[in-house]
């Protein structure tokens, strides 16, 4: 594979995933480590990636009010549509961090009477733009891969609500492994807010579906709602289908 190709391959999976680690793209690519550090920190040099200890960053996660950064941001906008679609008046909404989520908070409308819990600071302030919603973000220690609070004060908070729905993006969803990341405390947060929701919707651009990370969050069973930018009669859903509703 010619360096064009395996950077063109690296990109795409930290656009995709938002984190990789060397060691994984190593093996992906059957490559030294010190070649994918190489490629890592030439493309860090470019301008295309943020590096990080063992890693890289997708710039689209961490910037994502920057105009044109947001990867693959009009099939987010269509599934945070969907998703809106099971908001009602009245309703205690938990919200997680990332791109898509910040496109739903952006397009929730106006006269929409909720509360919103979230750990996400970024999602918070478009939260806050909305009249009729009552927003609190979770306090904890703000992760700077992630963009949103972690730590055991987070998960105390979280085990004391009970909300009607919780609002999920995914690093990975697959119908044998449910939902899995490669970040340890984001497993952590996530595995207290699903804990703390009656029902749980998982927001995912199709690409990341049918693709598993090494820790996993929650089996399938734990969710309700499967929200993609794919038709819910679309053949790469029908498995997911058998187990949840689909969107």
């Amino acid at each position: 594979m010619l360096k064009e190709e395996r950077q063109a391959y690296i990109i795409h999976q930290i656009n995709l995933h938002n984190k990789v680690l060397s060691s994984d793209l190593s093996v992906q690519l059957n490559v030294s480590e010190d070649t994918i550090r190489r490629d890592l920190n030439e493309l860090a040099e470019n301008g295309q990636v943020l590096k990080v200890y063992g890693g890289a960053l997708s710039k689209s996660f961490q910037f994502p009010f920057q105009d044109g950064n947001v990867y693959a941001k009009e099939s987010k906008k269509e599934i945070a549509k969907k998703a809106i679609s099971l908001i009602q008046n009245g309703m205690t909404v938990l919200v997680g961090g990332g791109t898509t989520m910040i496109e739903l908070a952006r397009l929730i409308p106006n006269d929409v009477q909720c509360t919103f819990f979230t750990i996400s600071p970024l999602v918070a302030l478009e939260l806050a733009e909305k009249d009729n919603i009552d927003v609190i973000l979770v306090g904890g220690r703000l992760s700077r891969n992630t963009n949103i609070v972690t730590g055991a004060q987070v998960i105390n908070e979280l085990s004391e609500i009970r909300v009607d729905l919780c609002l999920l993006g995914t690093n990975s969803l697959s119908v044998d492994e449910g939902i899995t990341d490669s970040d340890w405390e984001v497993v952590q947060i996530k595995r207290a807010m699903i804990k703390s929701s009656q029902k749980v919707v998982i927001l995912s651009i199709a690409e990341k579906l049918n693709s598993n990370q090494k820790m996993r969050v929650a089996p399938l069973r734990d969710v309700s709602y499967l929200v993609t930018d794919l038709e819910p009669s679309n053949p790469k859903l029908s498995e997911f289908a058998k187990s949840l509703k689909v969107l």
